[in-house]
Formats: structure tokens, sequence, C-alpha cells
């Protein structure tokens, strides 16, 4: 018996063995540079559509930011060099994560007027008593009749009960104002379930592919996203999506979900983008990045990664805002008033 535990024993080893495929990086400086590049160059999921959009070449990257990884440099040295090599990607949806802080790249919307103030929404949806709230949505009724759904964010899935209240409250109204601007994104089951109040039928939303291997272009097939109808009362009139350069990650995909059905009309600036699945992975000090793994297109199969042009383009103007009135907002209703009046 004891030669054949001695042969079982070498057999485990050598499977062990032949399960390890790919080398960890050290600890060091140059390891977790390493670490990092390879980490996205096997698994992020937009090289192409960058190369395509702004000439973005990783191997370039490489050999550009390779030469000042030095093993003297201290952690936050280090972090600053890996943080910018992070934001050549010019994706929202890429962060790395040490104890000190978070790269997180913002050009798409610091380079913008920002087309959203919270004094603004405060006049419009008036005190907590004049406006109703259900599981992080905001909604009133204007005094020209239009409603007004506020939502500000998808880190919280409502609940067919909470969108049932919302539109039975909204049901009489000649239009409806959904506003999404400074939405960062959350759940994109939330963004569908929003969705579902403005279709009539079973109706693709957007594609997903995934990542099946290393390459740049190792993706599956494109996987429908369909959108079904909200069991309830459903909008069936004019509605005007409000948006700006935060509009964001699932927020985005709100955006795409909608824009081009019937009686939708996006209104505001261009969206910020992220429509890719992010995924996390970590680097041998420990650091976290999570960055952009599945790619999503909308229903014409065009990428929206980097944002999603308004129906309607108009930012709220310096004097408007100075008399306390929302330009976006105002655009929009009168947008619906004509179209109420044209049904």
């Amino acid at each position: 018996m004891f030669p054949l535990l001695r042969l079982l024993l070498l057999c485990c080893c050598v499977l062990l063995t032949s399960c390890v495929t790919q080398e960890v990086a050290d600890d060091t400086r140059r390891g977790n540079f390493e670490a990092l590049w390879h980490t996205l160059d096997a698994h992020y999921c937009f090289f192409d559509y960058k190369r395509q959009e702004y000439g973005l070449d990783w191997n370039e990257v490489y050999n550009r930011y390779h030469p000042r990884i030095d093993a003297a440099m201290t952690d936050r040295q280090l972090f600053e060099v890996l943080a910018e090599m992070t934001y050549e990607l010019r994706d929202g949806h890429v962060n790395l994560y040490a104890a000190h802080d978070v790269a997180r790249y913002g050009r798409w919307f610091d380079d913008y007027p920002m087309n959203q103030s919270d004094s603004l929404e405060r006049k419009y949806l008036g005190t907590s008593q004049e406006y109703e709230s259900a599981a992080g949505l905001k909604y009133r009724i204007l005094d020209d009749n239009i409603g007004y759904l506020r939502c500000a964010s998808f880190e919280v899935l409502f609940g067919s009960g909470n969108l049932q209240e919302v539109m039975r409250k909204l049901g009489t109204c000649n239009g409806l104002i959904v506003d999404v601007r400074s939405n960062s994104g959350g759940l994109l089951t939330a963004a569908s379930k929003l969705a579902s109040l403005f279709v009539n039928e079973t109706t693709i939303g957007a594609y997903m592919c995934h990542k099946t291997g290393s390459g740049h272009n190792d993706f599956s097939a494109p996987e429908p996203i369909e959108l079904k109808p909200f069991e309830g009362l459903r909008w069936q009139k004019p509605v005007a999506v409000l948006t700006n350069r935060r509009t964001f990650s699932a927020a985005n995909s709100f955006v795409m979900y909608v824009k081009g059905l019937p009686h939708v009309t996006v209104v505001g600036d261009r969206t910020g983008g992220g429509a890719g699945m992010p995924f996390s992975s970590e680097l041998p000090c420990g650091w976290s990045v999570r960055f952009s793994a599945c790619p999503m297109y909308d229903r014409h199969m065009q990428c929206t990664e980097m944002g999603i042009e308004p129906d309607v383009k108009v930012d709220i103007t310096t004097e408007d805002y100075a008399r306390s009135i929302d330009t976006i907002i105002e655009t929009a209703r009168t947008l619906l008033s004509a179209e109420i009046l044209k049904d």
C-alpha cells in the first residue's frame, strides 16, 4: 500500500501543478504595474472602440508608462502613475482603489456644464410636503398638468407597487418628464424596470457581449436584453427624458432603452456613457481595480460607451439660473405641450 500511496500523491501534485496556467506577478513596483497593464489588456472590453474613437494604442501606453516605474517609488507615487495609465482608457468605470484614494476619470463631465442644480430641483419639486416619494423616486404634478418624475439613482430596485402608485398619481397628466440628470447609475434591473413603463410589448432594449478570451476581439455573439411591459398602468402619452453629462452607467442604459420609443424625446446634454458592465480584480499589493468587461450596445448595435446624444440639445443658461429657472425642464414642458396639441 505504501508505494501506491506515494504514486497517488505524486499524481495529485502533477495535476495541481498543471492547473497553474498564469504566473502571479510579484508584489514589487514593477510587478504591480505589469499586473495592472496585463489584467486590463486581457479583460477590458473597449480597446478597439477606443482606438477608433480617439486612437488609443494600449501597447504604446505600456511603452510610455513602463519607464516611469522605479523600485524606489513610494506607494503614493506608484498609485499616481498607475492611475494616470487608467485614465488613458477615458472610462468612468475604470477605477483603482487604494487605502488613501480612488482613481477616477472624470473629464467626461468635468469639462462640460453641470446642467442640473439641486436648488432648481427643489423649486420644481417644492417642499417635502408638496412632492411624493417612492423607493427614491420623487414625483409631483406641475401647474400645467405635466408630471415630473425625478430619478436621481438606480441604486435601489423599486418594486412594482412603487411604480403602480407613481403611475396612478401621474396618470391624469397630459405629459411626463423623467429627470435622470446626474444619475450615476446602480442596478441595471432598476433601469429596465423603469423603462418597462414605456413599452406595450416585449421589445429589444439593448445587446450585450461577454469576453471569451484574452484577445481584444474575443467576444461572444451579441445577446439581446429584452424589455417586458410593466404589469400595471403604463405610460401612453408624450414623455421627455432629461439628461446631462453625469447621466452614467445604468442611467445611460435607461436612456439607451427608451430613446427612439414612440412619444419619447431625450432633452438636455449628451449622457456620460458607461456602457460596459464592470468587473473587479486585485493587484499583488492588495489594491483593487474595477473596469468595463462586458460591452453593451443599443438596439441598433451602436456602442454608447462615450454617451448618447439627446434629441433636443439644450443647456441651462446663466440668465435662467439667475432667475431660478431650469432651462432644460422648461424646454421639455414646451416640447410636451406642442406634442399634446398635435395629438
